[in-house]
């Protein structure tokens, strides 16, 4: 069972890129042939120094033939937006949000280039089957959470809520493995009822 937390584990790893030399006209050739909204602009070692989009493209310089004169260094966004691949998903989702962005380049920790995310890839934990749901779930709760015969939980999903139910012998653990469960990628919702066994 796959657990879907961080980029590395939803990005794409083949990426198109051009240098800062590239021109205009390969740049939109390239963005058509590969059927993307935007291209990272490395560094000779690989780093990425900006992103060039659409929209930077429709911004720019107007003059004579300025579509062979000018290059991605022209044109590009700086600093580019990046992500490094151990960030959280929800990490990245913040990013993209928080730049309308569609897509970000995913960087090691040289700044160097290695894949690409993109909304879509963010979604994937959303298509999880419940059943790998579940199973991740029952994992956090019984090798984490609750030491073993202290309590007994059961977890269903479906659609991507998770239904807990069971006995718990401590009424405080039951917002823990609410909010524990709620962290599991593809979750979308959490619904428990546990009963408290009465001490006589």
């Amino acid at each position: 069972m796959k657990h879907l937390r961080t980029v590395d584990d939803v990005m794409t790893h083949a990426v198109i890129s051009i240098d800062r030399g590239t021109a205009f006209k390969d740049i939109v050739e390239a963005l058509r042939m590969w059927n993307v909204s935007a291209l990272p602009v490395l560094a000779q070692d690989g780093q990425v120094v900006g992103v060039v989009s659409e929209a930077d493209l429709l911004l720019k310089p107007q003059g004579a033939d300025t579509a062979h004169d000018t290059t991605a260094e022209q044109l590009m966004t700086r600093p580019a937006v990046t992500v490094t691949k151990d960030a959280t998903i929800p990490t990245a989702a913040r990013l993209m949000a928080r730049g309308h962005l569609k897509r970000l380049p995913v960087v090691d920790g040289d700044g160097r280039l290695v894949g690409v995310v993109s909304r879509g890839d963010l979604l994937k934990v959303f298509l999880r089957p419940d059943e790998d749901i579940g199973a991740e779930i029952r994992e956090m709760i019984t090798y984490q959470l609750i030491p073993r015969g202290s309590a007994e939980v059961h977890v269903h999903v479906a659609n991507g809520i998770a239904y807990l139910n069971g006995s718990l012998a401590d009424p405080a653990m039951e917002d823990v493995v609410v909010r524990a469960a709620g962290t599991v990628p593809g979750v979308v919702d959490v619904k428990a009822d546990f009963t408290v066994p009465v001490s006589v």
